[in-house]
C-alpha cells in the first residue's frame, strides 16, 4: 500500500515537473514572441521616423525618442564622427553633460571596445561610486553600455545607453541590444546619403532657383507637412535650337525670364528649383494634381506667347570673344525667341520616395516626341 501511494506520488512529481517544465517553454516562447513583436515596432517607428521628418538631425533624434519610450531606456545618446570632430546627434541627457559623452572614445576601455568592434557594460557597486568617464557628475547615471557603430566595417561613431541605478544591465538581453544597435547603423547609413545631399545644396547661377539637391532637404520638409502633393516638371523643349539659330546668350536669357515668371506667380508655399539644364520642378504642397490645372495652363499660354530678346546694354555688357562679338551686332536685338514647353504631373505621397517620382517624371520628358508641348498627368 505504502509503496502503491509513493509510486503515485513519483508520478504526480515527475507530472508536474514536466508541466512546469512545458509552462517554462510556454512562457520563455511567448516572451521571444513578445520581444520580436517590440522589435517589428520599434523598426516600424524607425521607418516612420525616416518617413515623417526631413532633415538628417531630425531623423536620429526621432529614433532615439523611439529608443528611450520603446525600451524604457532611462539615458540614450548617439554620437557620429562627422570626418573632423564628434557630434552628439541625439541625446535625453542635459547638454551640459554632452562634453564628456563625445569624448568617450578617448577612455581607454571603450578604445578597446572601438577597436574590437564589441559592446563595452560599466557599472558601479555603491551610489557612492562614478562611472570611469564621468568627470562633474556623480549622481545622472550608475551604470552604462558602450556600443561602437559601424558601417560597412568603417567605424563612424558610438550609441550609449545610461541608467541612474547601478547593475541595472545585469541581465538585459544582450542581443535584443544588438538588434537596435543594427537598426541605429541602418538608419544612419540611410541618412548619411541626405547628409551628402544636404551638404551640397547650391543656388543655379542664372536664375536664381536652388538646384535638384534641395528637394531632398529643406525642400522636402516644407513637402511632407501635407499628406499628398503634386509634383510637376516642365521642360524647356526649344532651348537647344534656340541656342543654335540665336545664341547661348539668348538661350541663358530664356531660361531666367522663365523661370522670374513662374517664381513670381508661383505661392511661397510651393518649392520651385531648377531641375537640371532646361528642366525645372515645381512641388504643390498639399494639393492635388486636378487642382493644378489651370494654374499650368494659364502658366504655359503666358509663357508661350513671350518673346524674348537681348537689349542693346545687355550685348555690350557681355564679355565675349571676338568671334563671338561679331555674331551679336545690333541685329541680334532683332533676333526674339519664342519658348515652347512641355509639362508633366505625378502625385507625390509622404514618406514613400520623392526621388522615384521625379525619375519617372524626368523619364517621360526625355522620351517623349521632340515637338510633344502638353500638360500631361502619369
Amino acid at each position: 500500500m505504502i509503496i502503491a501511494v509513493v509510486v503515485i506520488l513519483v508520478l504526480i512529481i515527475i507530472t508536474l515537473i514536466f508541466y512546469n517544465i512545458t509552462i517554462h517553454k510556454k512562457i520563455q516562447k511567448f516572451k521571444n514572441l513578445n520581444q520580436k513583436v517590440t522589435n517589428l515596432y520599434v523598426v516600424q517607428d524607425f521607418m516612420n521616423a525616416i518617413g515623417e521628418t526631413s532633415t538628417v538631425e531630425e531623423k536620429i533624434k526621432k529614433i532615439n525618442d523611439v529608443l528611450i519610450e520603446r525600451y524604457e531606456i532611462k539615458y540614450s545618446t548617439i554620437v557620429v564622427f562627422n570626418g573632423a570632430e564628434y557630434e552628439v546627434k541625439a541625446s535625453n541627457v542635459d547638454p551640459k553633460h554632452w562634453d564628456s559623452l563625445k569624448s568617450l572614445h578617448e577612455i581607454d576601455m571603450f578604445k578597446d571596445s572601438i577597436e574590437t568592434a564589441t559592446p563595452k557594460y560599466v557599472t558601479v557597486n555603491n551610489e557612492n561610486e562614478r562611472l570611469p568617464y564621468q568627470q562633474m557628475e556623480f549622481g545622472r547615471a550608475k551604470s552604462a553600455i558602450f556600443f561602437p557603430l559601424y558601417i560597412d566595417n568603417v567605424y563612424i561613431g558610438y550609441w550609449i545607453i545610461e541608467s541612474g541605478t547601478p547593475h541595472d544591465f545585469d541581465n538585459v538581453d544582450t542581443t535584443v541590444l544588438e538588434v537596435i544597435k543594427e537598426n541605429i547603423v541602418s538608419v544612419l547609413k540611410t541618412v548619411v546619403h541626405q547628409k551628402t545631399l544636404e551638404s551640397i545644396v547650391r543656388k543655379d547661377l542664372f536664375t536664381g532657383l536652388y538646384s535638384e539637391e534641395y528637394l531632398y532637404g529643406e525642400g522636402k520638409k516644407v513637402i511632407d507637412q501635407y499628406t499628398v502633393s503634386t509634383i510637376c516638371m516642365f521642360k524647356i523643349i526649344n532651348i537647344q535650337q534656340i541656342n543654335k539659330d540665336y545664341s547661348r546668350e539668348l538661350g541663358n536669357k530664356v531660361i531666367t525670364e522663365i523661370s522670374d515668371y513662374v517664381r513670381e506667380n508661383l505661392s511661397q508655399e510651393y518649392v520651385f528649383v531648377r531641375y537640371m539644364g532646361p528642366k525645372f520642378v515645381i512641388a504643390f504642397s498639399g494639393v492635388e494634381a486636378n487642382a493644378v490645372a489651370d494654374f499650368l495652363n494659364d502658366i504655359k499660354e503666358k509663357i508661350e506667347t513671350m518673346q524674348i530678346s537681348l537689349t542693346e546694354d545687355e550685348i555690350q555688357n557681355l564679355n565675349l570673344e571676338v568671334n563671338s562679338r561679331k555674331k551679336l551686332t545690333k541685329e541680334a536685338t532683332k533676333e526674339v525667341a519664342v519658348p515652347r514647353l512641355n509639362f508633366v504631373i505625378s502625385s507625390y505621397y509622404k514618406g514613400t520616395g520623392l526621388e522615384e517620382v521625379l525619375k519617372k517624371l524626368e523619364e517621360y520628358l526625355d522620351n517623349a516626341a521632340p515637338n510633344e508641348s502638353n500638360i500631361t498627368n502619369i
